[in-house]
């Protein structure tokens, strides 16, 4: 394991590095936070989808991936869900809604702007069509289950109206419908136009550097020290329990190495900002889960090597 930790280390080290120079920006260069904002909007709706589109343009030329990898990391997620919400009524006395919160901070990673990069640097793009299919699905289960728990917590009841609206939101993300409307394209046979396809290069090229400075200039906006005892609990489940019930499913399964190193890695990620967004949202446990989001990038820049060492990502 050394000699593939150190090479492993070798390949995330600039990748957090980038991330912390956009941390610096923000907190030492004092660049507002406005700044980070349209960074990470561009990013978002631009950059990213530009690069996945291209990819997955060329998604049926490709050997086909085992699409069991979503019963492992998603059968995982639900089982870590379960103990996520069993831990924050046994020992930290949480309602139904906060326990959701808690619960989804141990399984939501952050996917698209640390996931992406990594899978490419790491793995390569061979890995990228898989990482496309959980982040497809990522967001519509995990988010529809945290928020029928919430509701059903609160009002014992989940309308099929609210159910509805997170589809819409889910399909017209431009991350997930730029999947989408690749995968379509690469169907039909047509390639991209030369110019189009060297102009679509650059662009993507240009995601993977500028989502790890968004991603750090948006830590900048987060505390540290809240509720640090329910974001320790947060942070171990989300870098030590969560990537290990992902692989002890993927083994089971028999997934293939190449599905077993990026599912994992998924699991292995910090814990994602969309879960702030839920703990605003609902208005439960937002200093603990900001606290957490910090504490597991930080930490990630350690754990996601050894993580993927142990599998044989190397």
């Amino acid at each position: 394991m050394p000699a593939g930790f150190l090479h492993l280390v070798g390949l995330t080290a600039p990748l957090f590095v980038l991330v912390a120079i956009g941390y610096a920006l923000t907190r030492l260069g004092r660049w507002p936070m406005t700044a980070g904002d349209a960074l990470t909007r561009f990013v978002f709706t631009v950059a990213i989808p530009t690069l996945l589109f291209r990819l997955m343009s060329e998604f049926a030329r490709e050997p086909r991936v085992d699409t069991r990898l979503l019963v492992a990391y998603f059968g995982a997620c639900l089982g870590v869900y379960v103990i996520g919400r069993f831990l924050a009524a046994v020992f930290f006395r949480m309602d139904g809604a906060a326990q959701s919160v808690f619960a989804l901070a141990g399984i939501f990673s952050n996917n698209v702007l640390l996931g992406l990069p990594l899978a490419r640097i790491i793995l390569g793009d061979a890995a990228l069509p898989a990482v496309s299919l959980v982040l497809v699905f990522n967001s519509l289960l995990l988010w529809t289950l945290a928020t029928v728990s919430i509701e059903w917590a609160r009002h014992g009841a989940f309308s099929a109206r609210a159910f509805g609206r997170t589809v819409l939101g889910v399909l017209t993300n431009p991350v997930v419908a730029s999947i989408l409307a690749g995968t379509a394209f690469g169907f039909t046979g047509l390639a991209l136009p030369g110019f189009v396809d060297e102009t679509m290069t650059l662009l993507g090229n240009a995601a993977i550097p500028l989502s790890l400075v968004a991603l750090g200039m948006g830590l900048a906006g987060f505390g540290a020290r809240a509720g640090w005892r329910a974001s320790a609990a947060m942070t171990c489940i989300k870098l030590a329990v969560h990537p290990a019930a992902v692989y002890g499913l993927a083994r089971l399964l028999s997934l293939p190495p190449l599905e077993t190193a990026t599912i994992v890695m998924l699991a292995a990620l910090p814990v994602g900002a969309n879960v702030y967004l839920m703990s605003r949202q609902f208005d439960v446990l937002t200093g603990a889960v900001a606290s957490a989001i910090v504490t597991t990038t930080a930490l990630a820049a350690l754990t996601t090597p050894i993580v993927l060492a142990l599998v044989g990502a190397s």
